[in-house]
C-alpha cells in the first residue's frame, strides 16, 4: 500500500492521503475581497486529488497586505465574498479547506511580483508598514515602524477575529504563517528583533508572539477544526533564526496543542544564501519531527511521487506539501496514484478519462 496515499489526522481533522497542496499568493483579490479569480484557481485544485487544499496567506488586516490585491478577512465584505468561494469548492469537492492567516509586517505594502514586487510610494497607494523593530528590509524598502505593545494586543485580536470568520464560513483548517520573513518570522529571529521588552532579547521573548497569537486561536476555535503553523526553518544567514531555534519553537507549540507544523525555510533576508536543490527543506522537517513529535509537513522541489512516497515510507515527514508542482500540474494527485498504485478521489464528471492501464484510479464514492 502507498504511504503517500494512506490516512492521517490532523487533531480531529481526518485526512484521506497525505497530500496538500500549500498557500500561494495569487495578488488577485479586490481590496481583500475573493474575486472569480480564486473560484477558478481553486475551483482546479480542489479537483485534484489532494486531501488538504491550504489557501493563500490572508491579512488579518489592510496594513498586512503584502500587495494591494492580497487576499484578507478582516471585515464583512471580505468575509461574504470568500464565503461565496467556499460554498462554490465545497458544492463540488470534498477536499478539506485551510485557510493560511498572515500579516506581512515590513515586506507590506509592495508590488505583485509580476509588476516588480518593490515598495509602494505612499503617493502611488503605498501605506507606513509596521515590524518588531524599526529596520528596513533591504537599502530599497523604507524603514517600518516597530509595533507598540498596545498594538500587538490589537494584532492578537485581529488573527482571533479572522479565524472566527473562516470558521463561520466553512474552513476546516487554519494555518498560522510565521515563515518567509513576514510578522511573526519578524518577531522570531534576532535579525529582525531588537526589542527591549517581552517580545524581544532572548529566544523565550522572541516566540513569545507566535505562541501568544497560537493559543489565541486554539482558545477561540472548536477542536474540530485544525489549527497548525507554517515556519522557516532557518534565515540561511550567519546568527539568524536557525534549525535549533525552530526545534524549540515547535517543542513550544507542541506544548500548546499544536496539530501539525509546515516546515519551510528563508525569506526573511536579502542576505539569505540557500542551498537548492531536490527536498531541500525535507532534512528540516525530519529534525523537527524527530525532536517535538509534531505531525510535519515537508515542501520545497518535491516534485516526483516516488520521490514523495520515499520521504512519507522512511519518517522523513508525514505529509507533503505542494505549491507550484501543483500549479504546473493541477492533477498531481491523479498521476501519482496511478504511478504507486493508489485510488483517489475524482468527480465523476472525469471518470470517464481514466486510462486504461490504470482503471480503478477514481474511488467512486
Amino acid at each position: 500500500m502507498s504511504q503517500l496515499f494512506s490516512p492521517i489526522a490532523l487533531g480531529n481533522l481526518e485526512l484521506e492521503n497525505r497530500i496538500v497542496i500549500a498557500p500561494m499568493c495569487q495578488y488577485s483579490a479586490d481590496e481583500g475581497a475573493a474575486t472569480s479569480w480564486h473560484t477558478v484557481h481553486l475551483g482546479h485544485l480542489a479537483l485534484s486529488g489532494a486531501a488538504l487544499l491550504i489557501l493563500e496567506a490572508t491579512a488579518v488586516n489592510p496594513v498586512g497586505r503584502i500587495s494591494p490585491q492580497d487576499l484578507g478577512l478582516w471585515d464583512d465584505r471580505t468575509e461574504q465574498a470568500l464565503a461565496a468561494v467556499v460554498d462554490t469548492v465545497k458544492k463540488h469537492s470534498p477536499i478539506a479547506l485551510g485557510i493560511q492567516l498572515a500579516h506581512a509586517g515590513r515586506k507590506a505594502s509592495t508590488q505583485p511580483p509580476w509588476s516588480g514586487g518593490g515598495a509602494i510610494a505612499a503617493e502611488k497607494g503605498g501605506w507606513e508598514t509596521v515590524a518588531p523593530s524599526a529596520l528596513a528590509y533591504d537599502d530599497a524598502s523604507p524603514a517600518p515602524r516597530a509595533l507598540s505593545i498596545d498594538e500587538i494586543a490589537a494584532l492578537i485580536d485581529d488573527f482571533v477575529t479572522a479565524a472566527r470568520r473562516a470558521q463561520r464560513i466553512g474552513f476546516n483548517l487554519i494555518e498560522l504563517h510565521a515563515a518567509h520573513g513576514y510578522l511573526l518570522h519578524q518577531f522570531l529571529s534576532p535579525l529582525t528583533n531588537q526589542r527591549e521588552d517581552r517580545y524581544g532579547g532572548s529566544l523565550e521573548n522572541r516566540m513569545r508572539l507566535t505562541l501568544e497569537v497560537f493559543q489565541a486561536l486554539r482558545q477561540a476555535l472548536p477542536l474540530t477544526m485544525a489549527v497548525g503553523v507554517r515556519i522557516s526553518a532557518t534565515d540561511w544567514v550567519d546568527g539568524g533564526w536557525d534549525e535549533a531555534q525552530s526545534v524549540a519553537l515547535g517543542q513550544a507549540l507542541k506544548a500548546a496543542g499544536c496539530d501539525y507544523i509546515h516546515v519551510s525555510s528563508g525569506g526573511l533576508s536579502p542576505q539569505q544564501r540557500i542551498s537548492v536543490g531536490p527536498g531541500y527543506q525535507v532534512p528540516f522537517a525530519k529534525k523537527i519531527r524527530q525532536e517535538t513529535g509534531l505531525t510535519a509537513f515537508a515542501v520545497g522541489m518535491i516534485t516526483e511521487p516516488e520521490q514523495a512516497e520515499a520521504i512519507i515510507a522512511n519518517g522523513d515527514a508525514d505529509a507533503i506539501a505542494l505549491a507550484r508542482a501543483a500549479l504546473y500540474d493541477p492533477r498531481w494527485p491523479w498521476h501519482a496514484a496511478a504511478k504507486l498504485g493508489a485510488q483517489v478521489q475524482g468527480p465523476k464528471q472525469y471518470w470517464r478519462c481514466e486510462p486504461h492501464e490504470v482503471k480503478g484510479l477514481f474511488r467512486r464514492t
